[in-house]
């Protein structure tokens, strides 16, 4: 069943979400030298640091408990007066918090507490940990709630902050530091991290207004590998969300891509949709605001709205020359783009073959 998107807030390196649109648009990036660990040890030295005190404790449960209080207030609603539910995706929680040897309470990992203060009214909190695609695998789940009538409203949030050992696992694949995210480039040298978080309110669909609707999310699950993509796995989540929302391809006009810039993600990801989408118009976020794992669905989702209500589309940032996989695509290049597109699928994609692909049109 879709739902209506009533409000969205986020959190990247570039700022708020209007600060986020505006910077990709101009072609800007918030990529800089690392802020966590020790770059000569762990063979990474850049990162998409949210620009804040890199000492506050908890600093994830920070941004995400600002993008819900936020994202409520910008729906007008109380939840108290609605039978309300949170769902929030993430890759690593508050691991950093453990890393940096605090007495970390358990409950603290995870971020109910945080979100109650602000949303008070909440029946339910739900923490997902489904690597990089736990965004779109809490916005499943939360249509789900929503089309079983076990909730009205749904807040969906996604965050993450930087860990060493996450770090320390991109550093151990690379022959030598990335000078940044390059999606579809032929001189793509892998990923590196983002910092954020985002928060959307969803609502049953017969709820008026809002900024657009969720129309469905296709999962698969197809544990092909720990961590290289499946071309087939990555087709049966994007066939999913298109039976879900009962559309066709040739519907789809725009493509927010998972886009890390890696070299098994990119060319599986292009072969996939030059086959199945060849007509859209393909960005991503990745070049600019880094890889921010669970909150990345989210991040992709709020620009995607933006671009379907302001008929402009970003160019992908790091992208210089396209892989050949990518050549049939429609890539966006060099400066931003008009579109007049109403439909637009956000790509997610996790280790071990766990993919989420959203899809969303603009309000009426």
């Amino acid at each position: 069943m879709p739902a209506a998107i009533l409000s969205s807030a986020v959190r990247t390196c570039l700022g708020n979400g209007e600060a986020t649109f505006r910077a990709l648009l101009d072609g800007r990036d918030g990529l800089g030298p690392l802020r966590c660990g020790a770059p000569e040890r762990l063979n990474v030295s850049r990162g998409y640091h949210v620009l804040d005190d890199p000492e506050r404790p908890f600093r994830a449960t920070h941004w995400l408990a600002r993008c819900v209080a936020e994202a409520v207030a910008a729906s007008g609603l109380r939840l108290d007066e609605h039978r309300a539910a949170a769902i929030v995706g993430t890759g690593l929680r508050e691991l950093h918090e453990v890393e940096r040897s605090r007495e970390v309470p358990a409950e603290r990992l995870h971020f109910e507490s945080a979100l109650r203060e602000v949303a008070p009214g909440l029946e339910s909190v739900l923490t997902v940990s489904a690597a990089c695609s736990a965004g779109g695998h809490a916005l499943a789940l939360a249509l789900d709630l929503l089309e079983l009538g076990d909730a009205e409203i749904v807040i969906v949030g996604g965050a993450d902050g930087m860990t060493e050992s996450m770090l320390s696992m991109i550093g151990r694949v690379a022959d030598r530091p990335a000078d940044r995210i390059r999606p579809f480039d032929v001189e793509r040298q892998g990923v590196l991290l983002g910092e954020g978080a985002a928060a959307l309110v969803l609502a049953g669909e017969g709820r008026g207004g809002g900024l657009g609707r969720v129309l469905s999310t296709g999962l698969s699950c197809d544990a092909f590998h720990e961590t290289a993509p499946d071309a087939a796995g990555i087709r049966r989540a994007m066939e999913d969300a298109l039976r879900r929302a009962r559309r066709e391809p040739g519907d789809v006009e725009l493509v927010f891509a998972h886009g890390t810039g890696t070299s098994l993600n990119d060319p599986t990801e292009a072969t996939v949709l030059s086959g199945l989408l060849p007509g859209a118009a393909v960005t991503a976020l990745k070049g600019a605001i880094g890889h921010t794992s669970g909150a990345s669905a989210l991040h992709s989702l709020d620009v995607a709205l933006r671009c379907l209500r302001e008929g402009v589309v970003p160019p992908i940032a790091g992208l210089r020359r396209p892989i050949p996989e990518a050549e049939a695509l429609r890539l966006v290049r060099d400066r931003a783009i008009p579109a007049s597109a109403r439909l637009a699928q956000v790509d997610a994609f996790g280790f071990g073959g766990v993919n989420a692909v959203t899809l969303l049109e603009a309000a009426a």
